[in-house]
């Protein structure tokens, strides 16, 4: 299709959003994901205690392997949940298919209270993902169709930076509630707090207009369009990119609260807590900066430089610090600050590359099939950990790397710097 039939076609589908329709999705949307962060970070900040508990062991090469397989999980049930709530909110609308992900993974987060063994933990947490997964693609796939074009980077930084609020919260709790291998449970059980915000979503936020006309003029073949030899380089290229920052955070970055743990022992028990909060500050004001320096210099240039300082930051973390103290704090401060601009940027980019027909499964499939490498990449640093005598630094160190990937990958993409979004 032309551009300039996108552009005169994309205007009225947004133009008939009221205001208050608009910010009731983006309301739903970040409280969405907000609570999404919260329940990611209640593993990083929780889960050492809880595999002391169920391992009965203090032992970190263990604690170590047993902590990558139970992320791999979750990663891996993410991915799950990018396909198949995506391809079902393209099929049978947004919101109605976000409520059912939210549900997924505020319960199932909730009954890992009642976990008694590590098996039981990592398959719980696997189908918390599930849910979770399915959230970020289709909430974000209607941001982007309700508000207009000029919005879209500042909103990118708002849904990333979410996450990240939610990781703030788990973090102040972390502060006054003493996470230990006797009282890890109660941490869970905070999880389950989401399934409130599914009540609202259905009574109250509205279905995106772009996806009802795109649904009502074509058949949707989601996946087999996803896939087709017209879009699968796209389809390629966004997983790449997504799998880079996905392996940069999860496979280093999420492993540092653990670190901390290590470092302080029993001396400081809130120290993993300040640092994670610290992170978390960081990392909001990054997911806003990604957003708008995309804006600014354009997509691919922004990616680059957020691979380049990504490494840069965080190899100057794990090569140069052996112990806990206010620096190390301020310096992981900044490690969130710079890895999570990726998850401002990738709301915005990811969107750009698919139809609105196709929207909710192509960057659902491109962010959460990301998350299968990434999940790969967790298991290749419990091998690192384990290899390196319990060493979380050298291992993250090594893997880190992967963002020298992104450097490269991100030139094979497109340039969408102010293009609207595909119809």
């Amino acid at each position: 299709m032309p551009s300039s039939s996108v552009a005169e076609t994309s205007a009225p589908s947004t133009a008939v959003a009221s205001n208050r329709e608009r910010w009731l999705v983006l309301g739903a949307a970040f409280f969405g994901w907000m609570f999404d962060g919260l329940e990611q970070a209640v593993f990083p900040l929780a889960g050492r205690p809880a595999l002391q508990d169920l391992l009965h062991t203090t032992d970190d090469k263990i604690i170590g392997q047993y902590f990558g397989y139970i992320t791999a999980l979750f990663l891996i049930g993410a991915a799950l949940g990018g396909f198949v709530f995506g391809w079902l909110g393209d099929r049978f609308g947004r919101v109605r298919i976000m409520t059912w992900s939210i549900l997924t993974y505020s319960i199932f987060t909730g009954l890992c209270y009642f976990a008694t063994g590590p098996i039981q933990l990592g398959a719980l947490r696997f189908v918390s993902a599930i849910g979770m997964g399915g959230e970020w693609a289709l909430g974000v796939a209607l941001v982007m169709e309700f508000w207009p074009e000029k919005a879209r980077p500042l909103l990118a930084g708002a849904i990333g930076s979410a996450a990240n609020a939610g990781y703030a919260l788990i973090s102040v709790m972390g502060m006054f509630v003493k996470i230990q291998p006797n009282s890890w449970r109660w941490v869970m059980l905070a999880g389950a707090a989401p399934s409130l915000l599914s009540l609202f979503i259905v009574f109250f936020v509205p279905e995106s207009r772009r996806w009802k006309a795109a649904v009502a003029k074509v058949e949707t073949h989601p996946v087999r369009e996803v896939f087709s030899r017209a879009m699968i380089g796209k389809t390629l290229l966004g997983i790449a990119l997504a799998a880079v920052a996905l392996m940069g955070t999860w496979g280093s970055v999420q492993w540092i609260p653990t670190w901390v743990n290590k470092m302080v022992g029993q001396q400081d028990p809130h120290a993993a807590s300040t640092s994670l909060l610290l992170a978390a500050i960081g990392a909001m004001i990054g997911c806003f900066a990604g957003g708008l320096l995309a804006r600014q210099f354009g997509r691919r240039w922004t990616y680059f430089a957020l691979c380049l300082v990504s490494w840069i930051i965080t190899t100057t973390l794990f090569r140069g610090f052996d112990h806990y103290s206010p620096l190390f704090t301020v310096m992981f401060g900044f490690v969130g600050l710079f890895t999570a601009a990726f998850y401002g940027w990738m709301p915005l980019y990811l969107p750009e590359l698919f139809p609105t027909r196709m929207r909710a499964t192509g960057q659902g499939v491109c962010y959460n099939f990301g998350r299968i490498f990434a999940a790969a990449g967790v298991l290749f640093q419990g091998k690192l950990v384990a290899a390196y005598d319990g060493s979380y630094a050298r291992a993250g160190a090594m893997l880190v790397l992967v963002y020298f990937v992104g450097m490269v990958v991100i030139w094979f993409g497109p340039e969408t710097k102010g293009k609207p979004l595909p119809d």
